[in-house]
């Protein structure tokens, strides 16, 4: 059977969650920005709230209800601000890391104090970015080598959401220098370690109530525990493959949440313009009347509405991946599962990306000069869409893993994980 429609408590949930939204989130959009976070009071709601561990197992500390109602709730976020959810308390791309890349234990040691009552100010962050590619290899500039003890990670990760306010990370490093892009791996560190200083804060086009910064790590001591090596039963290949595999899957699934939030983003636009084009008047009718901005509202409509079911639809793919009724761990059925998961994912973030993107510009362009001036949202609409195809894979990354999984061919971590090489991104 094929059905679009949430369930009735995902329904309850996505209309609590929309009135928090225009209510709490909308009204102080302007005040968000100008504070560059989201204030105090609104945290401490969202953390009361759980909005950011809707999607995190149960036995993590979080309410375990899925991608698929995570990412109805992260729609109602963005169509109020889609800068603000960047800002919430929670472990965000952190989470995502460890459950793909670590064991059981990793994850459960990591993520169950978000919940805690104290942990409205708790944030994770992933240090994946590097502002410049290593100039005579392929692979990290940001080294880790072994100690008798562990490792020493040496290096600068940049564009890392959250960075000032994180206070445990995913570091991702070279361990194997010959390997290239097939010998990263990736650490828990935590922001008190000695040798670990958070760099500056960038300055942004858009999402300003996020935090994008570096962090220098200088000899940073991390035990052999630390490491998350993707450990998955049953799974087959070498240690390298079930890696590059597992940091794939992290990317998909954090891609969804940028792109229910950037489906969102492209509904508040587009319901902008339709006001607008209602209510203003030119040559004795309202301008939507015309056939080139009746057009143009009709095709950013066929972008929203697409974007959601194809959001959706990978959501449920990895859902469906979960429970009893889920293939077996190492089958082939669970292979082709995970493919389409991963194939599905790659093109609904593609697609959600450049709709936003689409619709913020049209936003702005049907409001004529006004859609530039602050006084109106438009403007900042279109600046956080571009900013939001940044903070994932860009489309055209996405683009090559869902080629590469259609084709069946072995993922190369240079083509479909975005390498500085190709383009940094925040994450």
């Amino acid at each position: 059977m094929i059905s679009f429609e949430p369930t009735e408590d995902q329904v309850l949930m996505r209309d609590s969650v929309a009135s928090f939204a225009k209510t709490t989130l909308l009204p102080r959009v302007r005040e968000t920005e100008k504070l560059r976070a989201v204030p105090d009071d609104v945290r401490q709601l969202a953390h009361e709230m759980g909005l950011g561990l809707v999607a995190v197992p149960e036995a993590c500390g979080g309410q375990g209800l899925g991608l698929t109602t995570s990412v109805l709730l992260e729609e109602e976020l963005g169509a109020a601000d889609a800068a603000a959810p960047f800002g919430f308390p929670g472990p965000h791309a952190f989470a995502h890391a460890v459950l793909e890349l670590g064991s059981e234990e990793q994850a459960s040691a990591e993520l169950t104090d978000f919940s805690a009552a104290d942990a409205h100010a708790r944030f994770g962050a992933v240090a994946w970015s590097e502002a410049k590619p290593h100039p005579t290899r392929a692979g990290f500039t940001t080294v880790a080598r072994t100690t008798a003890s562990g490792f020493e990670i040496t290096g600068k990760k940049s564009f890392v959401i959250n960075a000032g306010l994180a206070d445990r990370f995913v570091v991702f490093a070279q361990v194997d220098e010959a390997a290239g892009w097939h010998g990263i791996g990736a650490f828990l560190v935590r922001r008190d370690a000695a040798g670990l200083t958070i760099g500056a804060r960038h300055d942004t086009l858009g999402l300003d109530a996020a935090w994008f910064g570096e962090i220098d790590l200088a000899a940073v001591q991390v035990p052999a525990a630390a490491r998350l090596t993707a450990p998955r039963d049953g799974e087959g290949g070498t240690d390298v493959d079930r890696f590059v595999r597992a940091t794939a899957r992290f990317f998909a699934r954090q891609a969804l949440v940028v792109a229910a939030r950037a489906v969102g983003l492209s509904r508040y636009a587009w319901e902008l313009a339709r006001e607008h084009c209602e209510t203003r008047v030119a040559f004795g009718k309202p301008i939507g009347h015309f056939q080139a901005v009746a057009f143009t509202l009709s095709d950013r409509l066929m972008d929203v509405d697409s974007a959601r079911w194809l959001v959706w639809r990978a959501a449920q793919a990895w859902d469906s991946l979960g429970g009893d009724g889920a293939p077996a761990a190492g089958s082939s059925a669970r292979k082709k599962a995970e493919a389409h998961a991963l194939k599905a994912s790659a093109q609904a973030a593609a697609h959600a990306l450049e709709a936003a993107m689409r619709c913020g510009d049209d936003c702005v362009g049907l409001h004529g000069g006004s859609g530039f001036i602050r006084d109106l949202v438009a403007e900042k609409l279109m600046r956080d869409a571009k900013q939001l195809a940044l903070v994932c894979p860009t489309a055209e990354q996405l683009d090559q893993l869902a080629t590469a999984v259609e084709l069946g061919v072995p993922l190369d971590p240079a083509l479909v994980l975005p390498t500085p090489d190709a383009q940094a991104i925040f994450t």
